[in-house]
């Protein structure tokens, strides 16, 4: 065991956001907490950590053992530049030894500049680097809050297969679906104070809540059942005389204080949206560039009323560049923007809204709406907030004591009332926690206008976009249809481009015919093929004999037959491996 943290207890201000917390972190876990946000899922963290203390409990590391954290918003000096904040609390020999793979990890994070000031970085630059200097570290604990915000598709990938590398404990908050998917070995929930662990990943923990909670339900059921019943008896008078009266006054005291299921609350998003005309938004050969770079190249399209666009790309490659240019807050350098005269933009963009941290909260909605008219009725500011999440207390709190993704939640609301018919939506999934989010896909689907969305997460695409659109190198804009998944089948593979580059020029030709022969990772694989391939085919058969075994239950079916199809897939690439290696060996031995 590295970690345990037991009978954890914190009050933040009239919130009880951990009571009697117990929580284990053994060697290989990999463990992903959830919960709405303002449930105190960073400050757990924080408490695990050690930046900040509990009010009660205890938390016992294992001695010796190292701890490396990423905070939500890392502290960092402006006057640093990315190598000095990253070394800065390690020697000259440590930097000496680690220089060449820190840097190899900022350009992979796209941070190409290592001589760059801190204070001259984006805010996601800033949390780039951060994670860097996170994964240097030599740790026995990896403790990281929200490490794939501002990580685009590639880098997220990236930073899964690392940590699914890892071999120490992992305790991390991310609202990244996919990546507590193929991370998480246990997924932690976090509800009203208390800690619910599955032992398994996300996909799995969603069957298991269901579970938990209908289990929760009957327990209640039958609670009041009995309760009506001795509450009864209680009525006529019965009198504590005997052992069994006084026993049964005792279990009906009981049954009477016990308290039911806590549920969390759920966000209720009503649609508020304006009349829209046959005209939207045109892009007539739309070409922009800054500094001499080009970010969006000759692009034209025509905004489809029922449009769900997801954008996509590396970081700085020009995706919020296209979104400002449809909301025209950027101006075009050549072609043109024309918008249709009732178009209404609700326009959600990265950074948000700069929000008032003084202002209170319900004066902040009612300075857009005092109230708004739905197909649901008419609903007051301080109704609608209520359908967010806050509740008096908290709408007459300043906005400075809110959560990032409290105030992410109140900016979405200010959005979605202002009565917009098209949505453009920059990251709206960084810092909404899951079932937010879950309700905002649900939301966007039956929204009665075009929703074009930048974004890096890849569940939030699958689900929402019809069509993704990729932000390539020297601006040009690639459609391709479908969600995410299907445009990493369709497109490119970047190592393709590569093989088709001309390499005659650098290559000298060879004085005389140079001999076959396998490079060191061929043997390696040559070595181990005829073993890979005998396990490959076991699986085969295990997941034929799977599939035949729950043929009655569809859910189970349709998850074993894609298995299947993806051993077979991989046997198959095997196959004709093994065939050209084997080829390749019995030149080898001709010579």
């Amino acid at each position: 065991m590295l970690l345990s943290a037991e009978h954890l207890a914190k009050n933040f201000g009239m919130r009880q956001l951990l009571a009697d917390a117990t929580l284990y972190l053994d060697s290989g876990d990999r463990i992903g907490f959830v919960g709405l946000n303002g449930t105190g899922k960073s400050t757990l963290l924080r408490i695990l950590a050690g930046v900040e203390p509990a009010d009660e409990g205890s938390i016992t590391v294992q001695r010796n053992a190292r701890i490396a954290y990423l905070a939500q918003n890392p502290d960092m000096k402006d006057e640093n530049s990315v190598l000095e904040q990253i070394f800065s609390d390690f020697s000259p020999e440590f930097r000496q030894i680690n220089e060449y793979e820190v840097r190899s990890m900022l350009n992979r994070l796209g941070i190409t500049d290592h001589d760059a000031r801190i204070g001259t970085l984006s805010g996601g630059q800033r949390k780039r680097v951060a994670l860097a200097a996170t994964l240097i570290q030599p740790a026995d604990i990896l403790i990281l809050d929200e490490p794939t915000n501002h990580l685009d598709s590639e880098m997220t990938i990236w930073l899964e297969e690392r940590l699914r590398q890892f071999t120490g404990g992992l305790l991390m908050v991310t609202h990244d679906r996919y990546f507590l998917e193929h991370v998480a070995t246990k997924i932690t929930e976090l509800s009203h104070g208390k800690l619910y662990t599955c032992e398994a990943n996300f996909s799995r923990y969603l069957e298991w809540k269901a579970e938990r909670l209908q289990s929760a339900e009957a327990t209640e059921r039958k609670r009041q059942s009995l309760l009506r019943k001795e509450t009864a008896w209680i009525m006529r008078g019965a009198r504590a005389r005997g052992t069994k009266s006084k026993e049964r006054i005792a279990r009906y005291q009981e049954l009477k204080e016990r308290t039911g299921p806590e549920y969390d609350e759920k966000v209720q998003m009503v649609t508020v949206a304006s009349r829209l005309g046959k005209q939207l938004i045109e892009l007539q050969n739309v070409t922009k560039a800054f500094g001499g770079k080009t970010v969006v190249s000759g692009f034209s399209y025509i905004v489809g009323r029922e449009d769900r666009i997801g954008i996509v790309g590396r970081n700085g490659a020009g995706k919020s560049t296209l979104l400002n240019l449809m909301a025209e807050r950027l101006q075009p350098d050549e072609g043109k923007v024309i918008t249709g005269q009732t178009v209404r933009v609700g326009y959600f963009t990265q950074e948000g809204r700069e929000l008032d941290p003084t202002m209170k909260v319900y004066d902040f909605i009612k300075g857009i709406a005092s109230e708004v008219t739905t197909a649901e009725g008419t609903f007051s500011a301080s109704q609608m907030l209520e359908r967010f999440l806050f509740d008096g207390g908290m709408q007459h709190s300043p906005i400075g004591k809110l959560s990032g993704g409290e105030r992410r939640r109140l900016y979405l609301l200010s959005i979605l009332i202002s009565a917009p018919n098209i949505l453009l939506l920059d990251e709206p999934t960084n810092d909404l926690d899951i079932e937010t989010l879950m309700i905002l896909e649900d939301y966007l689907q039956s929204f009665p206008g075009a929703v074009i969305t930048v974004s890096h997460d890849r569940y939030f695409l699958d689900k929402i976009a019809a069509m993704i659109f990729e932000v390539g190198e020297g601006g040009t804009v690639t459609p391709y249809t479908g969600g995410f998944s299907d445009y990493l089948q369709k497109r490119p593979e970047p190592e393709e481009a590569e093989k088709t580059l001309p390499k005659q020029t650098k290559e000298k030709p060879a004085a005389r015919p140079q001999k076959l022969k396998l490079s060191f990772k061929e043997q390696r694989e040559y070595d181990t093929i005829d073993e890979d391939l005998a396990a490959l085919e076991e699986q085969v058969a295990a997941a034929e004999a799977e599939c035949e075994k729950c043929a009655s239950d569809y859910v189970k079916l349709v998850e074993a037959t894609e298995r299947l199809e993806q051993l077979k897939t991989q046997l198959d690439e095997k196959t004709e491996r093994w065939l050209y290696l084997t080829e390749l060996v019995e030149k080898i031995e001709a010579q």
